[in-house]
């Protein structure tokens, strides 16, 4: 992660225990104390570092406790924001990428107008037994200089999120709205081998960089038995 942030190398290293299963849904992480010791530096630094992973639905931290890991091994993506979608355990997924190219931005959001230049990045998720898609995630991010290569050299490690990383892009805020879509569209159905008219669960996320400049807008499509919005919180 070269030239990567303090606070950056911290997450990265917990985010690899975690999903290493070296700490497992609902344990409690190491306090900030001990995380400063740990890495020798700042209680801020490590603050930042937390916050980087709650952003990714990882953990959840409350106040007066400690931070607890969320992960339960399968999120709609890795770069998802303030809330998480989990998928039904059992269920066997693979992803597919769909587009991954320089274009113009055609979904509609009121900080990323459309027809401003972007990277375009489409994803579906299916079951592995019948091919029957379950997801299908549209990422639209500012383009800038340094995504030049990314059409024709891919994801940098096969990640949207270290793509981001890499572009000077990496989010830090954001936000994400939850809907139904009643009736599924034909042409979105026969992307995803469903039937038109099926209801679907909706997902809009909008993130941003330290500078508030739009980091990546996704829209997603998911089957409603296998994802549910997950919300954690403290008071």
């Amino acid at each position: 992660m070269l030239g990567a942030s303090k606070s950056q190398l911290i997450a990265a290293a917990l985010e690899s225990e975690i999903r290493a299963g070296k700490v497992s849904r609902g344990d409690l992480l190491d306090s900030e104390t001990a995380l400063v010791r740990r890495f020798e530096v700042s209680r801020n630094t490590v603050r930042r570092g937390l916050e980087i992973l709650a952003g990714k639905g990882l953990i959840t931290t409350r106040t007066g406790i400690g931070s607890f890991v969320t992960y339960e091994g399968e999120t709609i993506d890795d770069s998802s924001g303030w809330s998480l979608a989990l998928s039904a355990r059992g269920a066997r997924l693979q992803s597919r990428i769909l587009d991954l190219s320089r274009g113009v931005m055609d979904l509609d959001c009121d900080e990323f107008p459309v027809g401003a230049e972007c990277l375009r990045v489409d994803r579906l998720r299916f079951r592995v037994e019948t091919g029957r898609g379950v997801s299908l995630e549209q990422s639209r991010v500012p383009w800038r200089d340094a995504l030049v290569g990314v059409p024709e050299d891919g994801l940098t490690d096969g990640s949207l999120n270290a793509t981001l990383d890499a572009a000077g892009l990496t989010p830090v805020s954001g936000e994400e709205w939850a809907n139904v879509l009643v009736s599924l569209p034909p042409e979105t159905a026969e992307v995803l081998g469903r039937d038109a008219g099926e209801p679907m669960l909706r997902l809009r996320r909008l993130t941003r960089t330290a500078s508030g400049a739009v980091s990546e807008y996704v829209e997603s499509i998911l089957d409603p038995e296998l994802f549910g919005l997950h919300v954690s919180f403290a008071r």
